[in-house]
């Protein structure tokens, strides 16, 4: 068995390979080469992952076939997938140019988009949508609060201006979805560093409350030495968004949160931390309650 590369290759390329359609038998056969996709093939010994799935599917795919949205966001860096996903991958998503079929190939999920040219770019060979449209594209597409993470992380980490994105979303006047996307592009704040920060933001918004700073560093002697998430500086209330329970961190970990959360609450700070579960229903009305009480005017003019 010839040396074969890590990338995926054409089963219909392969005497370039130095292989019969005999050896690739036998070879998927003893597992030391698995197929991708129908007519796609790769040494077992490449990780799956996203990024190989897309360039396998560019060799079998035309021009006329481009990834897309959560798929397409993945490659310019932004995680748009549900927890699971990261474990069990999703199908790879491609949206056909108008006049061409949607693919209805296994592990793909095929749509179609109108794209213009500017639409369009290459990432290792692989056509997907630019970072523009792509978060135009999830803005629209996704669930609200998922559409709002992916937009502050496009912002943040393609440093997107919400003028542009407004003026490229003017395209998309009858589409599905652009009410939501003309809402959430009011809201874009290229600071807000994880999903889960930017799902807290946004059910602070909806609760009508003042919006709070993103990553706010607190200073002690003059040296910044503490950084939170969500603050507001003149009230001293902190939101802070904790993705593990408290005994899934390790030791040296807790012992920091502590010495953290207890330092700012002995200067004054109020302290409300919220958890994987605490955005629907009661956990949701409760840290938001906590909320609005902590910012409660407490100053009164009556005399006594």
């Amino acid at each position: 068995m010839p040396t074969l590369p890590d990338r995926p290759f054409r089963t219909n390329d392969l005497a370039s390979l130095g292989l019969t359609r005999r050896r690739l038998a036998d070879a998927l056969a003893e597992g030391s080469v698995r197929r991708v996709f129908t007519g796609v093939a790769v040494a077992s010994r490449a990780a799956d992952s996203i990024e190989l799935r897309a360039a396998a599917l560019a060799l079998v795919l035309g021009p006329e076939h481009v990834v897309c949205d959560r798929t397409a966001a993945w490659l310019h860096g932004v995680d748009a997938l549900l927890y699971q996903e990261h474990e069990i991958l999703p199908a790879v998503e491609v949206c056909a140019l108008r006049g061409n079929q949607p693919s209805g190939r296994a592990g793909v999920d095929g749509r179609s988009r109108d794209l213009a040219p500017q639409d369009i770019m290459i990432i290792g060979g692989v056509r997907v949508t630019t970072p523009i449209r792509t978060a135009l594209d999830l803005g629209c597409q996704l669930r609200r609060r998922e559409a709002y993470a992916a937009l502050n992380a496009f912002a943040r980490q393609h440093e997107l201006r919400v003028e542009t994105l407004r003026a490229a979303a003017q395209r998309f006047r009858r589409r599905r979805g652009v009410r939501q996307l003309r809402e959430l592009l009011g809201l874009i704040d290229p600071r807000v560093e994880s999903a889960r920060e930017s799902w807290t933001l946004l059910a602070i918004y909806d609760a009508g409350l003042p919006l709070p700073e993103p990553q706010v560093w607190i200073e002690i002697d003059g040296r910044p030495t503490y950084r939170l998430d969500l603050a507001y500086r003149l009230s001293k209330v902190c939101v802070e968004y904790d993705g593990f329970d408290f005994h899934e961190r390790d030791a040296g970990q807790r012992a920091y949160d502590e010495e953290r959360r207890d330092w700012l609450r002995h200067d004054g700070w109020i302290v409300i931390v919220v958890r994987r579960g605490d955005f629907t229903g009661d956990a949701l009305e409760r840290w938001l309650r906590e909320l609005r009480e902590a910012l409660r005017p407490t100053y009164s003019n009556r005399r006594f």
